[in-house]
């Protein structure tokens, strides 16, 4: 089924007012540096010279992997559904950050395997108990994909009605970094070793291991080159739904923090299939996972952050948000020359 998204390039009707707004700050030009270019890009996505950031979420996407059964990841599956209740409880990294920046944090289940029961902040959407291991055939049906990709959509349609304007994307999956290892490399043509690194943590012998699993899996898969195809035979869903969350956030014009590799290549995707995604991206920080910084060079990416972070979860993306919000407050609060009766 095709995608029928529609994704406006941002409108160059108010950058030179918002240059000239910027410009006349009480400042030497260009002296806020990157908040200078976030403030202008947060303006354009808003058609707006007095942007705002209403009602932050983070959307973390839990989804299992198959490919896991084949030792690629340093932790069993079941610490998939241990982490999604960590998140509801309030206790991993992503929750108490996004508690300390007032940013709305709900757990989307996109296909852990396990029942989660219910919780105010999961939402069920689970498309089934994890993917199958793409070493013995594709990880998911074209249709499951299709569902996956609306269902993600479907969650940030949901957010945008409730007043939302700001959004990221985080993510839960034991297994995904060898998903993303081997999407990064069939949509890039990056050798297969740029792309692979240590996820949770693989020691020397394991990571080669890694990359022997995933050598093969390609080799399975070689005649596979539709950009759909290519995630329904490698992803994972919880990769699937951020994709459908990348291309609705960005017809919706809601501007959007991008957190680490797996975030990263489900953008990837999406950018492939709607290249103006990118213009409502901000990128939150670079990892030290394998792979992203070189990702990142993909997407021509300056991003706000380097803190060696690798853990997901969204958790850049909170740590980030401070200084989108920075970026919004110089613009519409600080004063110009004229207003101070600064020389200049």
């Amino acid at each position: 089924m095709p995608l029928n998204f529609v994704i406006s390039p941002l409108s160059s009707k108010l950058s030179a007012a918002l240059q000239s707004k910027i410009d006349q700050k009480t400042k030497p030009q260009g002296s806020l540096g990157q908040l200078e270019s976030l403030a202008l890009q947060i303006g354009r996505c808003q058609n707006s010279l007095t942007p705002s950031l209403n009602k932050p979420c983070i959307l973390i996407f839990a989804g299992d992997h198959g490919i896991v059964e084949s030792g690629v990841s340093a932790y069993p599956q079941t610490v998939t559904a241990q982490m999604v209740a960590n998140f509801l409880a309030g206790g991993a990294a992503i929750s108490v950050f996004a508690r300390q920046h007032n940013i709305d944090l709900l757990v989307v289940d996109a296909g852990v395997n396990a029942d989660l029961g219910s919780h105010p902040k999961l939402i069920d959407a689970k498309i089934g108990k994890g993917t199958q291991s793409f070493l013995t055939g594709p990880a998911m049906t074209a249709e499951q994909c299709t569902k996956a990709i609306q269902a993600g959509a479907e969650q940030v349609l949901r957010q945008h009605e409730s007043g939302c304007n700001c959004i990221g994307f985080g993510e839960m999956g034991i297994g995904n970094t060898s998903s993303a290892a081997v999407l990064m490399h069939r949509l890039t043509g990056l050798s297969l070793v740029r792309c692979v690194g240590r996820g949770t943590g693989l020691n020397d012998a394991q990571l080669q291991h890694k990359i022997v699993i995933l050598q093969r899996a390609l080799n399975l898969h070689r005649g596979v080159t539709d950009h759909l195809d290519i995630l329904a035979t490698f992803g994972g869903f919880e990769v699937a739904m951020m994709v459908g969350a990348y291309l609705k956030a960005a017809e919706l014009g809601m501007l959007m923090l991008v957190d680490g590799f797996i975030a990263g290549t489900a953008l990837l995707i999406a950018h492939k299939l709607y290249p103006n995604v990118l213009d409502y991206c901000v990128f939150s920080h670079v990892s030290s996972e394998q792979g992203h910084q070189t990702l990142l060079h993909q997407f021509k990416a300056k991003p706000l952050l380097n803190l060696e972070l690798r853990l997901g979860e969204g958790s850049g993306i909170a740590l980030a948000y401070p200084l989108v919000q920075s970026a919004v407050v110089f613009l519409n609060e600080m004063a110009t020359f004229d207003e101070a009766g600064v020389d200049h």
